[in-house]
């Protein structure tokens, strides 16, 4: 397999992951995201400062980007002579659509906290585990109302259940990988929590 069908892969696929959602649709309200709420571009600033149904839309958008690189970007440039059945493949185009999300070029390379994305890559990689870690971030929001609790709780757990549900090593340590960055992009928040100065979440009607 070519080196340069793999180098084309990961950038197209880190193009993917790297659309900035929130920013654009809050940009498109004229407002800039940056400067508001937490200052994150994620799904979670768009709930506290957009509202429910832009947030959601960012929510579910930043998702697709992952699931997208996966099961539509690889079909798509198979004529690269890449095997979109291979494992290798499709773990590179979720990690590189998930960096793109959390280091966008068209930002400075500051972006998101990559929980929505990966979602989206873990519901093309591996569906069972999306929906146990799903549940364990359902239960340790509502025990908690912290959002970053509950992600953090969820990406602990990313592979665990990778292993539980009887995943392959090679995903186990991608899996790995991504609860290492997930939770790497929330050692603000981790501070925060120790400090017990964390924000608990509130919509855009609580914030107002």
């Amino acid at each position: 397999m070519p080196l340069t069908g793999y180098f084309i892969l990961a950038v197209a696929a880190y193009l993917v992951g790297s659309i900035p959602t929130g920013f654009l649709v809050a940009k498109a309200k004229g407002i800039d995201i940056r400067a508001v709420g937490s200052g994150n571009i994620g799904a979670t600033n768009a709930f506290r400062v957009l509202g429910k149904g832009l947030g959601s839309f960012v929510l579910f958008f930043d998702a697709f980007k992952g699931w997208s690189a996966v099961m539509l970007l690889v079909p798509m440039i198979s004529g690269l002579n890449l095997c979109e059945d291979c494992e290798a493949v499709r773990l590179l185009a979720g990690l590189a659509a998930v960096i793109g999300h959390n280091y966008t070029c068209w930002l400075k390379f500051k972006g998101g906290k990559g929980i929505s994305t990966s979602a989206g890559v873990l519901l093309a990689w591996m569906p069972p585990v999306l929906l146990t870690i799903l549940a364990v971030w359902i239960v340790t929001f509502y025990a908690s109302k912290y959002v970053s609790m509950a992600s953090i709780a969820a990406a602990t757990a990313l592979p665990i259940s990778a292993r539980v549900w009887g995943y392959s090593w090679t995903l186990f340590g991608v899996s790995m990988c991504l609860a290492v960055l997930a939770i790497y992009k929330h050692k603000p928040n981790i501070q925060r929590l120790m400090a017990g100065t964390e924000n608990r979440f509130s919509s855009k009607k609580e914030v107002a």
